[in-house]
């Protein structure tokens, strides 16, 4: 049987040959029965770690290999994992990591692969890591001691700066906390906090959205709260979008890219049982997953089916909906901390495409919202090409929208700074949250 480090350099490589999402791929290893509880922990830690820092591991690594010949991908991977227990986890010792280290090498390759491996890691122990501050320049600095791809924090430099790129940078390398949302149709924040504690959870109310709560120790999924439907685990910066519908009991909502569903939940949570949330995605596989939270919540105001949302007018009446939501789908680089591979798999031609794909979305469900009603877009990215850029494309073609600067109404007062131009853009590092953008577009009635 495998152990922890053998399992994570599996994980690895299955992350980088195959291109498999590490959060989902991480997810099969706890659920396999393959991990002790005890194991958990580091394996996951391991796993992410070595994935979020591949960038500046490699930069250490370099001069220690320039005299290898041609390194099998497997023997690379061993030296990153190795290296970043080395470097980050204090609680292993770099004598036990280097000798596992050793005996995966013996295990996997030969003798031969066994003393190369022994002898970098020996070296890099010596003789330590290369000093990143020699990099005079920012975009070079900031790329890879943060290992972020040249390209993206370039382009976010242009967007935010070099302050605001490297803190962001530096955040998307910190594990993010676990946020639950409470299902406030069946009880108060306060009410579900005491009821998290009496099982033992460590837990305080959130900073930022109303309703969340967040865990300081715990994994609030194997509370009787969250079986019993009395949260959703959720971030608070994806918690402000339905607030920021500002629905009103009775109403008829759409949400066009709704898996797996947390906002058409809270959507339907905050309707109070009235009206009715129809909830749509692409795959039939991610509509099973909105099923089972409206099932497990206790949510029969939500009415689910498979649906390209750029068809939405096919199957749904013009000027049919009060409000409706296009959370589309994007790049994700507000969501870094918890999806790594992410930054090293998306392109700058992905980031075009998605923008294309979102103005059409939009284009297509403008019509089914009634005149006077609320279209709110969303992502969890902060690429304004995908944000600003998609929602000035949408008002240029679409007259009889305007942006609703009430928007600072329905969010918390704290949120006003960031909010520029009726759009709010949130990015990591200021609250510590995902990075999220949201704006609320009101239909004229002409």
């Amino acid at each position: 049987m495998k152990n922890v480090r053998e399992l994570a350099l599996e994980a690895l490589l299955n992350i980088e040959k195959k291109q498999a999402y590490s959060n989902l791929l991480i997810n099969n290893y706890l659920d396999s029965g393959k991990l002790s509880k005890k194991d958990a922990g580091l394996f996951t830690e391991m796993v992410y770690g070595t994935i979020q820092r591949s960038m500046t591991l490699d930069y250490y690594l370099t001069p220690y290999l320039e005299k290898q010949k041609k390194l099998q991908d497997w023997v690379r991977v061993l030296l990153r994992l190795t290296l970043y227990q080395m470097v980050y986890l204090d609680k292993v010792p770099e004598r036990a990591a280097i000798f596992e280290a050793v005996e995966i090498a013996k295990k996997q390759g030969h003798k031969g692969v066994a003393s190369v491996v022994n002898g970098v890691l020996r070296s890099i122990q010596r003789q330590g890591l290369p000093n990143l501050e020699e990099l005079e320049n920012d975009l070079d600095r900031i790329s890879i001691a943060t290992s972020h791809p040249r390209w993206l924090v370039e382009k976010w430099i242009e967007q935010y700066g070099v302050e605001n790129t490297e803190r962001m940078c530096e955040m998307n390398l910190v594990p993010p906390s676990q946020t639950v949302r409470v299902n406030t149709a069946k009880a108060t924040v306060e009410e579900v906090i005491s009821m998290l504690r009496t099982q033992g959870f460590d837990v305080d109310k959130g900073d930022l959205a109303e309703d969340s709560i967040v865990s300081n120790k715990g994994n609030l999924a194997f509370s009787n709260a969250y079986k019993n439907g009395y949260i959703t685990i959720q971030d608070e910066s994806s918690m402000l979008v339905a607030r920021t519908l500002g629905v009103t009991e009775g109403d008829t909502v759409f949400d066009s890219c709704a898996a797996p569903g947390g906002k058409s939940t809270h959507i339907a949570e905050l309707l109070k049982g009235t009206g009715t949330v129809f909830s749509t995605d692409l795959h039939e596989h991610k509509i099973r997953l909105i099923k089972e939270q409206a099932t497990r919540l206790n949510l029969p105001n939500i009415k689910v089916q498979t649906l390209d949302s750029r068809k939405a007018q096919e199957v749904f009446e013009i000027e049919q909906f009060d409000r409706v939501l296009v959370d589309a789908p994007c790049s994700g680089f507000g969501v870094i901390r918890r999806k790594p591979d992410l930054k090293f798999t998306k392109t700058m031609e992905d980031v075009k495409q998605l923008a294309s794909v979102q103005l059409s979305i939009l284009e297509q469900v403008a019509p089914l919202v009634k005149k006077g009603g609320t279209l709110v877009y969303s992502t969890c990215t902060i690429d304004k090409e995908e944000n600003t850029e998609v929602v000035k494309a949408f008002l240029e073609n679409n007259p009889d929208y305007k942006i609703d600067f009430n928007i600072k109404d329905l969010l918390p007062a704290s949120l006003e700074t960031y909010i520029k131009d009726g759009m709010l853009q949130l990015l990591p590092h200021y609250f510590g949250t995902d990075g999220f953008f949201i704006v609320r577009l009101k239909r004229q009635v002409l």
